[in-house]
């Protein structure tokens, strides 16, 4: 698996321009190597907004061509297919090297947007693999696909997904499963384990030319330091003020929607503040702030209400692995504290906005407290008790919400309190900001399971419906009460796990 592998593929003219500037960086960052060619593949969803973003026509995803491409079977003309070493901490430990070890980087495309990485995961093997077969299975590819398109409808950074394909390759899991590739594109797939790695092996050299990297491509404001945080001079510094901003932007985001993400690894943490590698992940059902989506978390380090702690904990890695440039340990801690400062104040901005509040007022911290503990103490439908908050607001009609309490008298209190509040703050709740920020379908994991299911005898329609549903998560969908309502009994023992 080397570069002449490469040179035995057949090329795919996609009519972008492409060049890979991370492979710049040198041989140290990766290993150049093909995909291993996916048998048989069929074309199983694509996503005609990721290829408009791209300026690829989207009746090309549907050729020959595109197929060969991404399943692996081809590259693209002017690509330099590689995979990349990281290392991290994995559940809190230090896991030692990683790397792409299912994901090979085809190159960067140039577009109207700017430079975009577009990545095959499921690919083969490579030198990263360690016990890994290198290969992804139907049903997780599908959650990905899925996943990443609807946290991009929702308004939350994440990576996108630009292809799926399928083949009856056999894939042992928990089970035997068939292969797929999901594309995946980014400005930059750069975690925090990549700086792990290079600073665990004292490669200083390394880790600074990485560092510089990053500031150039994606922080220019922090290159002198003065304009990022205020660190004049100390552009490593200003990076690690950066990032913990965007983080704390990003799980503020996760909190407000119910988002779980289920495996906080350091190499799952992105470098640009967006959602990466969807794996054992869930959307909640019923509120429950210690709810764990990922069975193999046994000690529940990754529950919802854990997250913020955990991103935390996680920006103290990437502010160790940059010490070395930093220098002064204090700089890199006041680097750090910009999270603990805005992740409260982008937790509720979310939050108002959820209830159709504007600015911030003395009395909301009460008020959103309130809810939340009643949420979970009733163990209310979390999408659907917002949802219909927000339709209550602008009808005049709370029945439906008064529906979903055991207890309806302490809903009532809660009623009365939020009214008052919000009179006496003079703000009356608005309806449509409500509706713009409590949406209406969310991906569940019955509903990702009903489209497994379908796909895996076949059918992709489902897959299909649900793509299309999820692109506007916020409008009513009229028919499909099924995938907007409660989730049925057996949705309750879904079991996902790390390889989901």
């Amino acid at each position: 698996m080397n570069a002449p592998a490469a040179a035995r593929l057949p090329t795919v003219d996609t009519g972008l321009s492409w060049s890979n500037s991370f492979a710049a960086l040198g041989p140290g960052f990766y290993t150049r190597l093909a995909p291993r060619p996916l048998p048989a593949p069929c074309h199983v969803a694509s996503s005609p907004d990721v290829a408009q973003q791209l300026g690829l026509p989207a009746a090309w995803l549907q050729s020959e061509d595109a197929l060969r491409l991404f399943s692996g079977n081809a590259l693209p003309q002017g690509g330099e297919p590689l995979a990349s070493v990281y290392s991290g901490h994995q559940f809190g430990v230090w896991a030692g090297q990683l790397g792409d070890g299912r994901a090979l980087l085809l190159g960067e495309a140039q577009t109207a947007h700017g430079p975009q990485e577009i990545q095959l995961k499921g690919s083969g093997l490579t030198p990263y693999s360690r016990m890994g077969d290198g290969r992804a299975v139907l049903r997780s590819s599908i959650r990905e696909f899925l996943c990443s398109e609807a946290m991009h409808a929702l308004g939350v950074p994440t990576t996108r997904a630009l292809y799926l394909c399928g083949s009856p390759e056999p894939v042992q899991r928990e089970a035997v499963e068939t292969a797929a590739v999901v594309t995946r594109v980014a400005p930059s797939f750069i975690r925090f384990g990549h700086f792990e790695h290079f600073a665990a092996r004292s490669q200083f050299d390394a880790l600074q030319q990485l560092a510089d990297y990053v500031i150039a491509r994606f922080y220019p404001e922090c290159a002198d330091g003065a304009d990022c945080g205020g660190h004049a001079g100390n552009r490593y510094a200003a990076l690690l003020q950066a990032v913990s901003e965007r983080s704390a932007a990003l799980v503020a985001q996760w909190q407000a929607v119910g988002f779980c993400h289920g495996v906080l690894n350091t190499d799952n943490m992105s470098i640009l503040g967006l959602t990466i590698d969807y794996g054992p992940f869930q959307f909640l059902d019923h509120f429950d702030p210690g709810h764990i989506c990922n069975h193999s978390d046994r000690q529940g380090r990754y529950a919802y209400e854990q997250q913020p702690g955990v991103v935390l904990w996680n920006l103290y890695r990437l502010g160790q692995a940059l010490q070395p440039l930093i220098g002064d340990p204090a700089i890199a801690m006041g680097a750090l504290e910009s999270y603990r400062t805005l992740y409260p104040q982008h937790f509720m901005q979310r939050m108002r906005a959820k209830l159709g509040l504007g600015a911030a007022h003395a009395g909301d911290s009460a008020v959103i407290d309130g809810i939340l503990h009643l949420l979970a103490d009733q163990a209310v439908d979390y999408p659907i008790f917002w949802r219909r908050l927000s339709l209550a607001v602008a009808d005049a009609d709370f029945e439906p919400v008064r529906d979903l309490f055991a207890d309806r008298a302490r809903l009532d209190r809660w009623l009365l309190s939020f009214e008052e509040h919000a009179a006496l703050s003079g703000r009356a709740p608005d309806a449509d900001l409500m509706l713009k920020n409590n949406p209406a379908i969310v991906l569940r994991n019955h509903l990702a399971e009903q489209a497994i299911r379908a796909a895996q005898q076949g059918d992709f329609s489902e897959l299909h419906t649900l793509q299309h549903l999820l692109q506007r998560p916020c409008e009513d969908h009229p028919g499909h009460e099924a995938r907007t309502g409660f989730p049925p009994d057996w949705a309750a023992h879904l079991s996902i796990s790390c390889s989901s």
